[in-house]
């Protein structure tokens, strides 16, 4: 079996250096030849284009910057359509565009091939050790097929669904992270602003029950079984600290819009007669915004947290 890759960038360079260590056969190509080096030296040939990749490999991974290099090094001239063959497995490890996955899949199965959004997280020292989540969306059967390859470059590697599926589970991961990230530097600011030294501030908050529990964890309460009855903490009371929080900012002069707009969902909640449900209430306001209905099973819930230790 002989491996391509293309996009030796900080991601990787990494990546491609655990499969050789796994001793798989690569085939590797960059925009800058010279990030190809260690590999080469480690017995990797160097590729031309992508549609050379195509032609002579079994598998093929890309980690590139975003969709518009996918969308070259995919359809672009000499690009890997070109050289797509009957049962070539391609996998694509960078943060795209569902719709171009999508558009990618149909396109290699045109040529026989099979396309898979497979995005990573862990960051740059996960894939350097291999503790790296891998996503996969696709067909079933073929990621079943190669999963020993994804193997030596994740050791969180999970089939996620259709196509597409994994780049939305990535982006919701990521969007999520940085949204928590903004609120995060809003209350802290508030906190320091207010008198706290940082690092105290952070050893105390860290304890409390957000500190201890994981963040996705937290959904499984209420959220994604549908059920804020009986209330574990009740909206009216929660209503009273967020109030009590951005009135504490809006002392201080802190920007505090996320909070802010907390605020305001609590108070269309209350306004609806929800102040004795559970605090995380307000959420069901954003599923009829968006118009889904959440309802998971809460023993299938259960046994996703059983099976993972929570």
């Amino acid at each position: 079996m002989r491996i391509g890759f293309i996009g030796l960038g900080t991601m990787g360079a990494f990546m491609a250096a655990n499969l050789q260590r796994s001793q798989y056969r690569l085939m590797v190509l960059d925009a800058r030849p010279d990030a190809a080096a260690r590999h080469i030296e480690a017995g990797a040939a160097w590729a031309a284009t992508p549609r050379e990749i195509a032609g002579q490999c079994d598998i093929v991974f890309t980690s590139l910057p975003g969709p518009a290099e996918v969308e070259a090094v995919v359809f672009g001239p000499d690009g890997l359509l070109e050289g797509a063959r009957p049962g070539l497995a391609y996998f694509d490890l960078s943060t795209s565009s569902q719709a171009l996955m999508r558009r990618v899949h149909a396109a290699l199965a045109e040529k026989g091939a099979h396309g898979f959004d497979a995005p990573v997280s862990g960051g740059p020292k996960g894939a350097e050790t291999g503790r790296l989540a891998i996503w996969v969306g696709g067909d079933r059967t073929g990621f079943e097929a190669h999963r020993k390859v994804l193997d030596a470059i994740g050791d969180q590697v999970a089939y996620i669904g259709p196509i597409g599926s994994a780049t939305v589970a990535k982006l919701v991961h990521n969007m999520a992270g940085y949204a928590i990230q903004t609120a995060l530097a809003e209350v802290f600011t508030m906190g320091v602003k207010a008198g706290m030294d940082p690092l105290e501030l952070w050893k105390a908050v860290r304890q409390g029950a957000l500190g201890r529990r994981r963040t996705f964890d937290r959904l499984a309460d209420q959220f994604l079984i549908d059920r804020y009855d009986p209330p574990a903490f009740a909206l009216r009371l929660a209503h009273k600290d967020v109030t009590l929080a951005t009135s504490l900012g809006r002392e201080l002069g802190v920007p505090m819009r996320l909070c802010q707009l907390t605020l305001e969902d609590m108070n269309e909640a209350l306004n609806r007669g929800w102040g004795q449900r559970d605090s995380r209430i307000p959420m069901r306001l954003q599923a009829e915004r968006a118009g889904v209905q959440m309802g998971a099973d809460p023993a299938a819930v259960q046994a996703v947290l059983d099976a993972d230790g929570g």
